[in-house]
C-alpha cells in the first residue's frame, strides 16, 4: 500500500466530502518564519492547519510530544477531522514535517492517512489553485485508538542500547558526531551510544522521497541490518518520521519512533557518544 497520493489524484478528489487535507508545515528553529502565517497566506484549497507545537503535550518541557488522546481528539475534531474520513497531509517544504503528522495520526488510530507527493511546492509548480485565509470545516468527532507500540520513550531507548534493536538517527552528520552544535540552545550534540546515522536529507530530493533502491543503498552503506528491529530518532521526533516512511518504502516497518528524541536524551543527562 502506497504511503503517498499524487497531486493529480488530489486535484481530482479535492472536493470529496470525506477527504480532509491537512497542512502539516513545521519549521525547524531557530527561524523567523511562522508556519501558521505562511498557511494563512497560501495553502491548498480547503486545507486545515495542523499546528504541531499546539497539538502536543504541554505538561512537558520537550517540544511537540504526543498529546493525551483526549486532547488530540478535541484538537483534530475542532479542525473537522473525524472518524471515517480520508486524510492527506502535506507541508510547504515538499517532504519534511508531513511524515511526522502522518505518523501522529497513525499513532492515534487513523486508518486512512496519506502524504501528498511533492507537497505544496509541487502543487504550486504545476500551477494549481491555492487560497488564503483560514479554511473551516464543521466540527467532527475523532475517536482515538492509540497504538502505543509505535511510540518509544526514554526507557525503551535505554533498553535498546546494546540489544538487537537498532537505533537509527536522522540528524545531520555533524550533530550526530558532535562536531556541529544543536539548533536548540544549551543542548549537547552527539548521539545515543550504538546509534547509526542516516541523515534524512539523504532520503529526500526535490521534496520527494528518493527511490527505494537509493534507500536500500544508503542503509547498506551504514551497516543497517534489515533483519533486526529498528527505532527511529532525530532531534525532536520530526525527521525521525522521514526515516520511518523511507524504511516502510523498502518493506521494513520500524518498531517505534522515539518521541522525545535527542532533545529528551541530551537534556536528561543520559550517556552521549561522539564521533562517527
Amino acid at each position: 500500500m502506497s504511503l503517498f497520493v499524487s497531486t493529480d489524484w488530489l486535484a481530482e478528489n479535492l472536493r470529496a466530502p470525506d477527504l480532509v487535507i491537512v497542512d502539516a508545515t513545521w519549521i525547524l528553529p531557530p527561524t523567523e518564519r511562522v508556519a501558521s502565517q505562511e498557511y494563512l497566506e497560501r495553502h491548498i484549497p480547503g486545507a486545515v492547519f495542523f499546528d504541531l507545537d499546539a497539538i502536543s503535550d504541554h505538561s512537558t518541557d520537550l517540544p511537540h510530544m504526543l498529546p493525551e488522546p483526549r486532547d488530540f481528539a478535541t484538537a483534530v475534531g475542532a479542525l473537522g477531522i473525524g472518524d471515517g474520513v480520508r486524510i492527506v497531509v502535506y507541508d510547504a517544504h515538499g517532504l519534511f514535517s508531513a511524515p511526522r503528522v502522518w505518523w501522529t495520526f497513525r499513532a492515534f488510530g487513523a486508518s486512512d492517512v496519506k502524504i501528498l507527493e511533492g507537497g505544496l511546492p509541487k502543487w504550486i509548480a504545476e500551477g494549481r489553485d491555492v487560497e488564503s485565509g483560514p479554511s473551516r470545516r464543521p466540527a467532527a468527532v475523532f475517536t482515538p485508538r492509540v497504538d502505543r507500540s509505535i511510540v518509544a520513550d526514554i526507557a525503551h531507548m535505554e533498553k535498546a542500547i546494546g540489544s538487537q534493536t537498532q537505533i537509527l538517527d536522522a540528524r545531520a552528520a555533524g550533530r550526530f558526531t558532535g562536531a556541529a552544535p544543536e539548533p536548540r540552545p544549551n543542548l549537547k550534540s552527539g548521539h545515543i551510544p550504538g546509534s547509526l546515522n542516516l541523515p534524512s536529507s539523504k532520503l529526500v530530493k526535490d521534496g520527494h522521497l528518493v527511490p527505494a533502491e537509493t534507500v536500500r543503498e544508503e542503509l547498506s552503506a551504514i551497516g543497517f541490518d534489515m533483519a533486526r528491529p529498528v527505532i527511529t530518532t532525530c532531534g525532536s521526533g520530526v525527521s525521525a518520521a522521514i526515516l520511518w516512511i523511507a524504511l516502510e518504502s523498502v518493506g521494513k516497518r520500524p518498531q517505534a519512533l522515539y518521541d522525545g528524541s535527542w532533545t529528551e536524551w541530551a537534556s536528561r543527562e543520559k550517556p552521549i557518544d561522539t564521533g562517527a
